[in-house]
């Protein structure tokens, strides 16, 4: 039986391993000529990061669905919550890669996750909680561990919440 290729297993790590070739190749006096070097790299490098597109996407929803949550438990959307944190979770963790953990800014995507879930809210006449961390409070393992899903995601925020100022 075949074994799969590095492309089949870690698209990211291919793409940057085939990129880092062709730059090479590309030096050759006898070969320089041959190929539009700089635009076959860009491609190529573009596989890799439509693959970490896909995984933030995914993991972005997640937090969007789960601070919603936190901020509305008693919404009326809070069933389609669920289901679509068990969707984007399922994506999330099927095409993560070890090799995306340094290549995803984990701080920008709390901070997106944050802006977008304030904004859906806000429609309704919602806002999130004060007290939410300002640094990802979650791991690229929890986000993408097989266990991970509402529940888990609201105990670990309700673990790292800052209680409200008491102005009394």
């Amino acid at each position: 039986m075949d074994q799969p290729s590095l492309y089949d297993v870690d698209a990211v790590t291919w793409a940057t391993e085939q990129a880092a070739a062709l730059r090479a190749l590309g030096q050759r006096p006898e070969l320089s000529n041959v190929l539009d070097w700089q635009n076959v790299i860009e491609e190529i490098e573009s596989v890799g990061r439509s693959e970490i597109d896909r995984v933030e996407s995914a993991l972005s929803q997640m937090l969007v669905h789960i601070l919603k949550y936190v901020a509305a438990p008693a919404a009326q959307s809070t069933r389609s919550w669920r289901k679509e944190v068990i969707v984007f979770h399922a994506s999330a963790a099927r095409n993560y890669r070890p090799s995306m953990r340094l290549r995803i800014d984990w701080q920008r995507l709390w901070n997106t996750s944050v802006r977008l879930a304030d904004a859906s809210l806000n429609v309704f006449g919602e806002t999130l909680p004060g007290g939410l961390p300002e640094i990802m409070p979650f791991t690229p393992e929890e986000l993408t561990a097989a266990d991970f899903d509402m529940d888990r995601g609201l105990d670990r925020l309700a673990a790292v919440l800052k209680p409200a100022p008491d102005h009394h």
